[in-house]
């Protein structure tokens, strides 16, 4: 507990009066979530998406007549949907700094060339962002994000320190490229597991590193409840993994790091090499940057993209339109604890705003999620249970989840809603 209280007091701000808490929860489980919402709260979380968009595609089976929703995180993904030309992606998020990142993207492929649009989001960094922003970005943007980004399109100033070192998620991403480059002292073969062409290579450098990669420091460090916050972690999801996974969260951790590392392409897995190196390579980045689809994107003026401020719930309930797809994260696992009521009411919204062929996926940090079954929605005038409700393809899910590029998640489902 002293160090999520020193990590509080570190960010200026005190933890607040215990009487504040919710009896029914466990001082640990309170302050973990205090510490949550502490860093947070007003901070861009998430500089790139963590979901692997090849899986969603194969599951999802997106045709032109499709509407989706999509939770923003950093935009890659919703930008990466758009490409398969549905309907309309709706990119929905609580975090305005989030969907002032997807403003900025959609800015950008609408008024840059690629080579300034690469520089600025596959490289991490242009020495003209600033100029480039004021100039040709700023006025077509929300009011919101144009604040936003008044303040901060300084991070994409700094070679070294570049955009994908920002943010809470990137202060975590610099974390392990100190502890590789000066505490591991790992750095070349690091760079030599990135180079490598087959998983056989990958494998035989992985064996050789692990148990330096692996000090009782590191350890240490992704044991615990505040460094698990930087990456969007909170204290329910970390529960979840401790319960259902042998030896807990570092088990899960150091397994699903050997998954990537020594059992998975590392070629094509952009999602780690941005975060080892601080940018992508022309060859392994996201589908986005590259100069084909970043032309096509521009070529059909996003007019197929979307960006609303609002719960996932307060958008369905607004809308007038109908969604076929919906792409929830892993945010259940958020609201599953102790906003449980809040879960079944997102739920109502996506069945009452559903169309009746609607396709939805998450994702989660535990290896089942048992909370589902609990959740009760009115069908046809008569509270039913949501499980009655949806037809599970659990064996195309669990094959698509031994191919994700990412291995963060305990598992990964697809479901439609019944017939």
């Amino acid at each position: 507990m002293l160090d999520l209280e020193i990590l509080a007091y570190a960010m200026g701000r005190p933890i607040l009066n215990l009487k504040q808490r919710d009896p029914s929860m466990s001082l640990s489980n309170w302050i973990s979530g205090r510490v949550f919402k502490l860093v947070h709260g007003n901070n861009l979380v998430y500089n790139t998406c963590w979901e692997d968009p090849r899986l969603d595609r194969e599951a999802l089976e997106l045709t032109s007549e499709d509407r989706v929703l999509v939770i923003t995180s950093a935009g890659c993904n919703a930008l990466d949907y758009a490409l398969v030309g549905p309907a309309h992606v709706h990119a929905v998020d609580m975090n305005p700094r989030q969907n002032a990142l997807l403003e900025l993207k959609m800015a950008c492929i609408r008024k840059l060339q690629y080579e300034d649009f690469y520089k600025l989001f596959g490289n991490g960094h242009h020495a003209n962002a600033g100029n480039i922003y004021r100039q040709t970005l700023r006025e077509n943007m929300s009011e919101w994000s144009k604040g936003y980004w008044d303040k901060h399109i300084k991070f994409f100033d700094h070679m070294k320190k570049t955009f994908y070192y920002r943010g809470t998620s990137g202060v975590f991403a610099r974390g392990i490229r100190f502890y590789i480059d000066k505490v591991a002292k790992l750095r070349p073969e690091v760079n030599e597991l990135l180079e490598c062409k087959s998983v056989g290579e990958q494998s035989e450098i992985f064996e050789r590193i692990r148990d330096r990669f692996w000090s009782r420091t590191m350890k240490f460090a992704l044991n615990r409840d505040s460094t698990l916050s930087m990456l969007g972690v909170p204290k329910a999801q970390r529960q979840q993994i401790d319960k259902q996974y042998p030896g807990g969260i570092l088990s899960f951790i150091q397994d699903s790091m050997e998954s990537v590392f020594a059992k998975l392409p590392l070629h094509e897995n952009y999602f780690w090499r941005v975060y080892i190196t601080g940018s992508y390579s022309p060859e392994c980045c996201p589908e986005y940057l590259r100069p084909e689809n970043f032309q096509t994107l521009k070529d059909r003026n996003l007019e197929g993209v979307s960006v609303h401020t609002d719960s996932v719930q307060g958008f369905l309930e607004k809308s007038k339109e109908k969604i076929s797809r919906f792409i929830l994260l892993d945010h259940m696992d958020w609201l599953s604890e102790h906003l449980f009521p809040m879960l079944e009411l997102e739920w109502q919204a996506i069945l009452d705003k559903a169309t009746d062929s609607a396709r939805i996926l998450w994702r989660s940090g535990g290896l089942k999620t048992d909370f589902i079954d609990r959740v009760q929605v009115m069908r046809d005038g008569k509270q039913t249970f949501l499980p009655e409700l949806l037809q599970y393809h659990e064996e195309k899910a669990a094959q698509l989840h031994e191919l994700d590029r990412v291995h963060t998640y305990g598992s990964f489902y697809i479901a439609d809603l019944a017939a």
